[in-house]
């Protein structure tokens, strides 16, 4: 009963998944981190079969960081979501990799010339892409997978608006959170936000939940602190 989710915003991403690591019926531990850092300005979400979510994401972050050392320039966020959509439509006719992915990212723009031949600043952009494992690929505004995202999509696609502020997405994020443990029938207890902007990747907030299954609202809801990712 996996939930991921990501919003696109004015100048950042935030995603969020639940923190739950299961086999079949069987939890294994609540704070498995499934949003992956593949380098400072991008971020993967992955879900799916435990043992196909860590292979997959570490093959990923480990080329994209070589391929940083050899050309001595970093990807960007649509360069990363590309290779990855090509290594999973590249598996599908040998070992197919079950995994849903969102890749969120910051990019820097190199400034244009404007008028009276003066150069423009560093400008940069956000951007949200999101892949299922047969490597069907889509740049969002908002997207999920798994099954909590079933009930909070179309919320999120109402609420979404370009100019969107971090406190505004966060409080829509909540907001399916909210929902997800309403609503889902076995809904798990704990869920991690991460942002990603111009500053890098960090931590915003955490919600656990005080029961350990959904099903009628579950337990309340208690934030954490924010916590830099360094």
């Amino acid at each position: 009963m996996e939930f991921l989710c990501g919003i696109k915003g004015d100048g950042f991403v935030l995603l969020c998944s639940d923190t739950a690591a299961t086999q079949q019926i069987i939890t294994i531990k609540h704070d498995e981190d499934k949003l992956i850092e593949v380098d400072d300005r991008i971020l993967m979400g992955i879900s799916g079969e435990p043992g196909d979510r860590v292979q997959f994401s570490e093959y990923v972050s480990a080329n994209v960081r070589l391929s940083a050392l050899r050309n001595e320039t970093r990807l960007s966020t649509s360069a990363v979501a590309h290779y990855a959509r090509g290594e999973l439509a590249a598996a599908l006719r040998k070992r197919p990799y079950s995994t849903n992915l969102l890749i969120a990212g910051y990019d820097d723009h190199e400034g244009k010339e404007g008028e009276g031949g003066k150069e423009e600043g560093k400008t940069g952009e956000a951007s949200l892409f999101w892949m299922d494992y047969l490597a069907t690929m889509h740049k969002m505004n908002v997207g999920g997978t798994g099954y909590g995202s079933y009930f909070v999509l179309s919320m999120l696609d109402r609420l979404w608006r370009p100019k969107l502020t971090v406190p505004e997405a966060l409080e829509m994020m909540e907001k399916g959170v909210a929902e997800v443990l309403k609503r889902l029938v076995v809904a798990p207890p704990a869920y991690v936000i991460k942002i990603v902007d111009r500053e890098g990747i960090r931590v915003l907030k955490t919600i656990r939940t005080t029961e350990s299954s959904g099903g009628g609202g579950g337990g309340e809801q208690q934030p954490a602190a924010a916590v830099a990712v360094a």
